[in-house]
């Protein structure tokens, strides 16, 4: 349901793990140039979903939400409800990454707020410990919405370690946007083998690296991201609901 990587390698991981369907949402991309990657890379028998994990808020106090079939690009860093109108009128599907995960995570108040606007809640994360996603399985639960599993890969080996099973669906974006959003029944499933605990640590060491240096550099040394709000590509659409 949800991986930061996509190449040849990936590819063919996800093919040996018997997976139909990836989620592709890098950080700090534009839509447009997802949805190309995934066309670039999706084959006759792996389908790349093009999909953006929004970072609403400010730096301080952001909440990611994965969007499954937007047609427009949405920017981070901009209001929570700004984002979520925006994929409301598109029509994709609303998925909480992550719950009560550091700052970066929607609360269990929250997702219990905005439950009637959420079509799933990340209850099985490759990344994360047993104890976290026994946590967001809980709030999933309280709230009545409907589980996935995400391998939420940074590095191509954590592909196949998680994934999502919707018995019969067809392999496209419309479909899974779809089944997401009317809730239909699926499973989560998250590999617990040694390789996939090494994998973890490996990945929680690469986040390190990535929510201090690597994210610093990309919003304030290196210029104004394709993703900001106030990027001349919106062409002041969020200017009212930007945060920056």
């Amino acid at each position: 349901m949800h991986t930061k990587v996509l190449d040849e390698r990936v590819v063919d991981r996800a093919r040996a793990s018997g997976i139909d369907v990836l989620v592709y949402a890098p950080h700090f991309t534009r839509l447009p140039d997802i949805r190309e990657r995934a066309e670039r890379f999706s084959t006759d028998d792996l389908t790349v979903v093009p999909a953006r994990e929004v970072f609403t808020g400010d730096w301080s106090n952001r909440r990611h939400l994965l969007a499954v079939g937007l047609s427009d690009p949405v920017p981070d860093f901009i209001t929570f409800e700004g984002a979520l109108a925006e994929f409301e009128r598109q029509g994709a599907a609303v998925v909480v990454p992550h719950p009560e995960y550091l700052n970066v995570s929607l609360t269990r108040a929250e997702v219990g707020a905005y439950r009637d606007r959420l079509h799933g809640v990340e209850t099985r994360n490759a990344k994360l410990f047993a104890r976290q996603n026994d946590r967001a399985l809980r709030i999933a639960e309280a709230f009545d919405i409907p589980g996935v599993a995400s391998s939420y890969a940074h590095l191509r080996g954590t592909i196949g370690a998680a994934w999502t099973e919707f018995p019969g669906l067809d392999p496209t974006e419309s479909a899974l946007v779809d089944a997401l959003r009317s809730r239909t029944e699926r499973s989560a499933v998250v590999r617990s083998d040694p390789a996939t605990r090494v994998r973890r640590l490996a990945e929680f060491g690469y986040l390190g690296v990535e929510n201090t240096y690597g994210k610093l550099d990309r919003l304030f040394l290196s210029g104004m991201e394709p993703t900001h709000p106030r990027h001349i590509a919106y062409d002041g659409r969020f200017d009212r609901v930007a945060v920056y």
